[in-house]
């Protein structure tokens, strides 16, 4: 076929080496960069050397349509002849066909259908080094198909970036790697123009694109236009910034044509930006067109150097298509564009500087993207976890133990994470697992055709249009307000109820009343739907319990009545964007939401309304009825609740709470809210500080008293107490000075009044108190006069501590403070006497103090 072909492209000498490769082992790679050629001459030159069909996968829609056109244009045939496509919701394929453009989702269901591939004699896997998912399984799927069934399948992996090792590795026989086949560099240079923004934008991130950025790309547009010729291409992350942009450059459409191309896009309007026009052309596109697209005309590439991936927050079950600086190596894709025709330019809206930085190459799918429907993927081709397969990198572990647990919930897989009849059917269906689940389980409940067009409304999210009401986007595909996404999404439709039994879905549920299986997920009957009456579910609840039926866990419950605030079945709080035509809405069942990093709620971005009784019928798996009893608002609360995940529903107390459990709440309510909430008597704490004193003094046999301690081992001396309090009330009753002398042996409780007494004999003959607040240093604090025939300080605790004696005045004000009380009598006290008998001339100043008589008295008054 190739020589039916006279166009000459940079990988064409090239072509030969790749056919001896594959006619030698089977497997080889193609490494050519953007531009050469490869997607459209190495299938033809391929399909010559064999017999049957040749597959050639990409990832993208648009891109195996163009793909195809493009082929069966150099030959000069129309798209179905000798060159067709495939892809979901469309095909143009005949009895001549001999290549077949398919997107890798599709060869992965064609591989699980039949893995022998009959008829098919070659598989391209084109720009494989984009990773994506899909691409990923084609590679591993075709790899082992070839490996144990096909031995005599060609295999081979295209990729326009240089790093070709591992694809090598992979397609290789018994350990020696596949060859590599490069071709030449690109056919025309491309000069660089580096073109930042005048002043710094906001990073990009889980939000919009700074609209700063938006204008200099405009900005940049227009310089463009005026510095070089020939139509421009303008990459941009999605489509809210290819609109964006548009928008900014309205005032030049009437001397260019302005054409968006994206995956959203129907197959008319993307051919319409394919085709050269009459006048010159900007194409704003997002990164569909970075590899396999051909943009004719195009001597010009302004590059806002972004890109759009999807991020998963696995702790809450969320995704988002988070924006990123793009790598370098996808840069050097998208200026390629530029070059392919003739000698062009791109701008990038970055520093040169800001390129270094860049990572060499994208972040792979697998690495950030949410696994279930890959996981389940895996346990369809009998290997669960991939361990067995060529799969360029191992999927991670806490993304894939995340998918399996999804997975057991909807019934798709059993224990051992083998596949289930249920996950054959889900697998089947060719939507995300999630999505199956709604739309086998819901066919039953609000009928299979309503069920099909929910389902693909969701599948195909860009069909939605704006706005964040799911039910009135439904109601708009209906009418045919937007003919081309309407065409799409019931493209969609037709393939999903195709893929629907005739009967309602049996997946082991039992069988409900009205002669229908439950959803095997839950076992409450259902409201009758489906065929009319009064039990037909209107259709808002209809979408809303279909998008409970996938997502039961975004299943959420306005915070305020009125408000925009949710909180969902999952525990992740959401908010309605301002303005939401859904503000107020009791009960939303969230189809779409995201949290940026940081961010302290998820936003919503798409939801139906759903009454109560919907979102428990949906949400069936997560609601459970709980007896509470828990330390609650400082005090213990014992309640019976109903609750859907996170969302209480119903809150009533509970009359005869069970005492094990209420000693745990009083238990957790001490040591949360600390030892005050016990009655803490001068006895108590005066017995805490012996205690105390005694293990600083007498060694770690003694019991800690700390706070940390006495929480720590509560039940050893407060058992009893907590065994028979119900509420905070009954542990300020507690006698606490008894409850700590449980954690005295009988030996230290006989021994603590001699050890750490309560009271000192002083020579007055007084019994004065000891402080004992230091445990490291007890006080005692007496007056001067009682203490007179004291040679020194008493000593406590065997003897090993002496008491500091705190010495007051007539009046009981501090005069001295020592534990070395005989060198006081010696220096301190004459400059103390001297001092005070003068202001105290009725209480004794004897000069020797240490056989003095003590005394608590004044001498009385002379009359």
């Amino acid at each position: 076929m190739l020589a039916d072909v006279p166009l000459d492209l940079p990988v064409r000498p090239a072509l030969p080496a790749l056919l001896d490769a594959l006619r030698a082992g089977g497997g080889a790679v193609l490494v050519a960069p953007p531009g050469t050629g490869k997607t459209t001459l190495a299938p033809l030159a391929v399909a010559g050397a064999v017999a049957g069909r040749v597959v050639i996968a990409q990832p993208r829609r648009v891109a195996a349509r163009a793909a195809a056109h493009r082929m069966a244009a150099l030959l000069g045939e129309r798209v179905g002849d000798r060159v067709g496509y495939a892809v979901r919701g469309e095909r143009r394929i005949g009895p001549a066909t001999r290549i077949e453009v398919v997107t890798t989702g599709l060869l992965v269901r064609r591989l699980h259908h039949d893995p022998e591939l009959p008829g098919v004699d070659a598989v391209l896997l084109d720009e494989c080094h984009e990773r994506q998912l899909d691409a990923d399984l084609a590679l591993a799927f075709s790899a082992q198909a070839r490996e144990t069934l096909r031995p005599d399948l060609w295999l081979a992996a295209m990729s326009a970036t240089p790093d070709a090792e591992t694809f090598a590795a992979l397609l290789g026989v018994d350990g020696t790697p596949a060859p590599v086949v490069r071709a030449d560099s690109a056919l025309h240079p491309v000069a660089r123009v580096w073109a930042p923004p005048p002043r710094p934008v906001t990073p990009a991130g889980a939000g919009r694109v700074d609209p700063a950025l938006l204008d200099h790309v405009a900005a940049t547009v227009r310089r463009a236009l005026a510095e070089r010729d020939g139509d421009l291409l303008v990459f941009l992350p999605g489509v809210g910034e290819i609109a964006g942009v548009t928008r900014r450059l309205a005032g030049l459409s009437d001397a260019v044509a302005l054409l968006p191309l994206h995956g959203r896009l129907r197959g008319a309007e993307q051919d319409a930006a394919l085709r050269p026009a009459d006048r010159r052309r900007v194409v704003l596109t997002t990164a569909v067109a970075e590899s396999s697209l051909t943009v004719p005309g195009v001597r010009v590439v302004v590059d806002a150097g972004l890109a759009r991936v999807p991020r998963m927050d696995l702790a809450r079950g969320l995704g988002a298509l988070v924006t990123v600086p793009v790598s370098r190596a996808a840069a050097t894709q998208r200026a390629g564009r530029a070059g392919r025709e003739a000698p062009g330019h791109v701008y990038r809206c970055w520093s040169e500087a800001t390129h270094a930085r860049l990572a060499a190459q994208p972040e792979p799918e697998i690495a950030t993207a949410d696994l279930t429907g890959f996981a389940l993927q895996l346990a369809a081709w009998g290997d669960p976890d991939g361990t067995g397969l060529a799969l360029p990198d191992p999927p991670p572990v806490a993304a894939m133990t995340v998918a399996r647990d999804t997975l057991t919930t909807l019934g798709a897989v059993d224990a051992q994470g083998r596949i289930t009849a249920r996950g054959r059917a889900m697998a089947d269906a060719g939507a995300h697992p999630r999505l199956a689940r709604a739309l086998l389980d819901g066919a039953s409940l609000v009928g299979p055709d309503r069920a099909a067009e929910v389902v693909a409304l969701l599948a195909e999210e860009s069909a939605a249009g704006p706005g964040d009401d799911l039910a009135a986007a439904w109601r708009r595909l209906r009418a045919g307000a937007d003919p081309a996404a309407t065409a799409r999404w019931r493209a969609e439709v037709r393939r999903l109820r195709a893929a629907l039994p005739d009967g309602p879905p049996r997946h082991g549920g039992a069988p409900a009343s009205n002669g229908r299986p439950r959803p095997a997920s839950d076992s409450r009957a259902v409201r009758p739907s489906g065929g009319g009456g009064s039990g037909r579910l209107p259709d808002d609840l209809a979408a809303g319990l279909l998008v409970g039926l996938a997502y039961p866990e975004r299943l959420a419950r306005v915070r305020r009545a009125g408000g925009s605030a949710y909180l969902m079945a999952g525990g992740t709080e959401a908010e309605l964007a301002p303005g939401s035509a859904l503000t107020g809405t009791a009960w939303l069942a969230v189809a779409v939401a995201d949290r940026s990093p940081g961010a302290p709620t998820a936003r919503i971005r798409r939801a139906a309304a759903v009454d109560e009784a919907t979102a428990r019928e949906a949400g069936g798996p997560l609601l459970r009825s709980d007896r509470e009893v828990a330390w609650s608002g400082g005090d213990v609360v014992a309640r019976e609740v109903v609750r859907l995940g996170a969302i209480e529903l119903v809150a009533r107390p509970l009359p005869r709470p069970d005492r094990a459990l209420l000693a745990d709440a009083l238990r957790d309510g001490l040591r949360r809210a600390g030892l005050t909430l016990l009655t803490w008597t001068p006895a108590a704490r005066a017995l805490r500080e012996r205690m105390a004193f005694c293990r600083q003094a007498l060694g770690p046999e003694w019991p800690d008293v700390g706070d940390e301690a006495l929480l720590a081992g509560i039940d050893d001396w407060l058992g009893p107490e907590l065994a028979g309090a119900r509420r905070r009330a009954d542990l300020a009753r507690v006698d606490v000075a008894g409850a700590l002398r449980r954690l005295l042996p009988w030996r230290q409780a006989a021994r603590l009044d001699e050890l750490a007494p309560e009271r000192l004999a002083v020579p007055s003959g007084s019994r004065v108190r000891v402080d004992y607040a230091d445990p490291a240093a007890p006080v005692l604090a007496v007056k001067l006069q009682e203490t007179f025939g004291w040679a020194d300080a008493p000593r406590i605790a065997d003897g090993r501590v002496p008491v500091l004696l705190h010495l007051l005045s007539p009046a009981g004000r501090p005069v001295a403070v020592t534990a070395d009380l005989a060198s006081f009598w010696r220096t301190g006290y004459p400059q103390v006497r001297a001092e005070l008998r003068g202001r105290y001339p009725r209480h004794p100043w004897p000069q020797d103090p240490t056989t003095a008589e003590p005394t608590r008295r004044a001498a009385p008054r002379r009359r």
